[in-house]
This record gives structure tokens, C-alpha cells and sequence, in this order.
């Protein structure tokens, strides 16, 4: 897919026909907050146009297919022979061109974040290596497989950002990923820091608030108190594109569920199919109620596996009847249950309450935007209401009145410039006929006062000649 990070999607560069290899630039970033594609693999470019998308619609999106021819034959690449010896902004960069996201999920551009980092001055670097969520395993076994190189890549990103302070947070429950990353840490900046095993750890607000004590001001951003933070896994992709010039072209991914015959991680390239990652699992043992790209609390639901994997995907879930549970939903009781499960501190109750009356901008001054859709208060509702998505449906609703907000704002401008540059117009044509109608005056006067002083000396020669 063309469009896989936030902001705009990528620009393709092959046609259809043309031969690739691994890791050769596809398709590049268009504006400032953008990232490119590169090939996963060596083979023929197929074909170009819509292809579904691993969003619950299963709306088509801009799609380039290639044809593998099994040599997954690399580009060659260049890597600088000291990545340390390279300025901030050219680490910036490098990580940019290999096509660099957050590979949490958020798929944020990484090069734009770091370069942000340093105009915000940013003190702390936190790496999130919080996996909270049930099923996925794909940051621990990197921790604990690779742990030499996400430190190298962590070492990197606070070279790019020059953050004085390193921490990497880990939850307690994976003491192998603890032990592994504090022996690769050991002689250098980095701090591994357990922290408690308590969803949602993953989230950027939690780590911070657990392992420095502050919190993000509702509304802000990490950098606004000094913090950046990046997953694990975005870690060890700088260090392939630093120190082996590779970029961004597959990434580890949690296959599971209680219908997956043989669960595991795979190191899968971007774009194959999700049926592809269950087939290499075994396939599936039976009735699948519930197909989910990401984790169960906060993955996106998917209605086919002909979809294809992307940056920020970390699990491929097919999910039993058993795991699922899903029961119809009951009146809100209001027992407060969402509130204590909250772990932004807000109250559920009533943003639902606004939502369902009509009212999201209502459910805005109740802290909606600062809602992160962990799941949390939907998993514990005795009623079973399904609050997350009643909040994401206002999210989209919000945002598509912002959307038509700011065309109507754009239509209304041009119109008024129209009629600006219609009066001017009306205006610089009265102005000429104006001063079309003062040359012809003055040019009549002329002429006139020309022909009276000639008529005059004809008189004077008339009258001379008489006498």
C-alpha cells in the first residue's frame, strides 16, 4: 500500500512491468509529513490500483503488487563506516529515506519526530517496550533475540535527538527481555527500567507518567515536558537503515489466536497477505469469530485475510466464539466500573452519554480527545456497551465536521477572492475607460484649439492680403 504512516501517502515511481529488487525505492514521500516504500522483495511489478485495505471497511486503497521471483535479491547498500560520526540531521534523514514509522502502531513518520525533538529540546528519551497487550509477543521476542541491535538503534536515536537521559521500559512480566536488554545496555548510556505488568503500559502516556513521575498536560504532546518516546521495534529498523544502509521492508509479527493451529512470531516482509502469515502458522483449527490486525483491546477488526500487512502491523489475530464472548449490549447502569478502568482519568459514562444523545462536541469538554481507545472501560462494562467504538465514531464524526469546517472556510475564501478580484477587475476597467475618455477628450481639445489657431492664420492671411 501507498498509504501505510500518517500523513500523505507515497508517490509511486515503477509502472507496471518494470523489475525490482529488495529494498528499491517504489514509491516516494509527498510533503512534509510523509514516508516512502521501498520493495519488500525482489520480482516484477503486476500491476497498480485498488486493493482492500486492513481497515475494518475493507475500502480499496492505492496498491502496488509485485510478482516475487523467489532470489529476494537485494538492492546494493551503502552504510556509513561510523553512524555516530554522522550529524543529527543526516541520521534524520537516512532514517526518513529507509522508510522509517512508528512500528508500535501509531506509524508516525520517525524522521519527523526526531527533528521535532531537537527544535523542542527534548531531555528524555523513553523506548516503549511495554507490550501490554494479550496475544502479542512480537516486541518481546525482538528484546530478547536482537537485543544487541535495538540498543545500537536506541543508541542512534539519542545521537539524532541528543537526549541526555535514556530509559527503556519493560513490564515485569517478561523477565527474559529484562535480563537480555540490560546485558546489551551494560557500559553504555541506556537504562532498562521494569515496569508493572498493568494494561495499557504500552501507551505513551502511561510509560512516561510510571517511569519519570510526570504527565502529559491533556491536550499536548510528550515533547511539550521534555520526552520523546519510540517503541522497540523502531529502534532496531534505525539500526538497520544506520549500520546496514536496509530499509524499512518487513518487520516481526505475532500470529495467534485461540484458532491458529501453530501461534508464533514471523519475520514477515511489508505487503504479504495476512492469509499468507496464517498458512505459515499452520492455518487455522476451526471456526474463526473474530479475524484482528494488531492486538485484541486495540487492533482493527478485519472482515477478510486478503490484506495486506503494513509498517505499523504487530499481530495477526483469529480469535475462537470463547475468546470473543460477544453479547448484546444492555442499558448503562451507571456502576462507575469504566471510571476506575480509565487509565487517562476521564468518565466514559458521560462521554457516551453525550455521544448517544447526538451531543460528541459535548463529550470533547468530558476529555474525549484525550481518550487513547485502549478498550479498557469496554472490557469491564457489565453491560457490555461497547464505549471504545462509540468514542471512535465520534472521533471520525469530529473530525469530518472539522474536514467540512475547513472546506466550507476554504470555498467561502475563494469566493470572497473571486469577488475581490472580479470588483478590482470592474474596477481597473472603469479606470481605463476613464482614462481612454481623457486621452479622446484631450485629444479632441487639441485637435479643436489646433484647427481654431489655423483657422485664425488663415483669417490674419485673408485680411493681410485684402490690404
Amino acid at each position: 500500500p501507498l498509504q501505510q504512516h500518517i500523513g500523505a501517502a507515497a508517490r509511486h515511481l515503477v509502472t507496471v512491468g518494470e523489475r525490482v529488487k529488495k529494498g528499491q525505492l517504489l514509491a516516494a514521500s509527498q510533503g512534509a509529513l510523509s514516508a516512502p516504500v521501498h520493495a519488500p522483495t525482489s520480482g516484477r511489478v503486476v500491476a497498480l490500483g485498488d486493493h482492500p485495505a486492513p481497515h475494518p471497511s475493507g475500502l480499496p486503497l492505492a496498491t502496488l503488487i509485485i510478482e516475487a521471483d523467489g532470489d529476494d535479491a537485494w538492492i546494493d547498500c551503502a552504510a556509513p563506516a561510523d553512524p555516530f560520526a554522522l550529524s543529527p540531521e543526516q541520521v534524520a534523514e537516512r532514517v526518513g529515506a529507509a522508510g522509517i514509522v512508528g512500528l508500535g502502531g501509531a506509524a508516525f513518520p520517525s524522521a519527523v519526530k526526531l527533528n521535532l525533538s531537537r527544535d523542542s529540546a527534548v531531555r528524555t528519551l523513553i523506548m516503549n517496550g511495554g507490550e501490554c497487550e494479550p496475544y502479542l509477543t512480537c516486541d518481546v521476542r525482538l528484546m530478547r533475540e536482537r537485543a544487541s541491535e535495538v540498543v545500537e538503534g536506541i543508541r542512534l536515536i539519542r545521537h539524532a535527538t541528543g537526549a541526555r537521559e535514556v530509559l527503556v521500559g519493560i513490564e515485569d512480566n517478561k523477565p527474559e527481555a529484562i535480563a537480555a536488554m540490560t546485558a546489551a545496555a551494560a557500559g553504555t548510556e541506556v537504562r532498562v527500567v521494569a515496569v508493572p505488568a498493568m494494561y495499557p503500559m504500552g501507551s505513551e502516556k502511561q510509560m512516561i507518567q510510571v517511569l519519570t513521575g510526570l504527565e502529559v498536560p491533556a491536550g499536548g504532546r510528550a515533547a511539550d515536558i521534555g520526552m520523546l518516546v519510540h517503541n522497540v521495534g523502531t529502534a532496531h529498523a534505525v539500526r538497520q537503515a544506520l549500520c546496514l544502509g536496509r530499509p524499512l521492508v518487513s518487520r516481526i509479527v505475532t500470529v495467534s489466536g485461540g484458532a491458529v493451529l501453530a501461534p508464533g512470531n514471523l519475520d514477515v516482509p511489508i505487503g504479504a497477505l495476512a492469509a499468507d502469515l496464517i498458512r505459515a502458522s499452520g492455518g487455522l483449527t476451526g471456526e474463526v469469530a473474530r479475524l484482528v490486525l494488531g492486538g485484541p483491546m486495540m487492533g482493527t477488526q478485519l472482515s477478510r485475510l486478503d490484506v495486506p500487512i503494513v509498517k505499523g502491523s504487530s499481530g495477526v489475530l483469529a480469535l475462537t466464539r470463547g475468546e470473543v464472548e460477544a453479547r448484546s449490549p444492555g442499558p448503562c447502569i451507571r456502576c462507575s466500573s469504566c471510571v476506575r478502568a480509565c487509565p487517562m482519568g476521564l468518565l466514559p459514562l458521560e462521554m457516551a452519554a453525550r455521544i448517544r444523545a447526538g451531543d460528541p462536541a459535548g463529550a470533547v469538554d468530558w476529555g474525549l480527545k484525550d481518550c487513547i481507545a485502549c478498550g479498557a472501560c469496554s472490557y469491564v462494562c457489565p453491560s457490555h456497551i461497547p464505549l471504545v467504538h462509540f468514542f471512535n465514531h465520534a472521533k471520525g464524526d469530529l473530525a469530518a465536521r472539522e474536514r467540512l469546517k475547513m472546506k466550507n472556510e476554504a470555498t467561502r475564501k475563494l469566493a470572497e477572492e473571486r469577488s475581490e478580484r472580479l470588483a478590482r477587475i470592474a474596477r481597473e476597467r472603469e479606470e481605463a475607460a476613464r482614462q481612454r475618455a481623457a486621452k479622446k477628450a484631450a485629444a479632441d481639445a487639441a485637435k479643436k484649439a489646433a484647427a481654431e489657431a489655423a483657422k485664425a492664420i488663415k483669417q490674419e492671411e485673408d485680411r493681410k492680403s485684402v490690404v
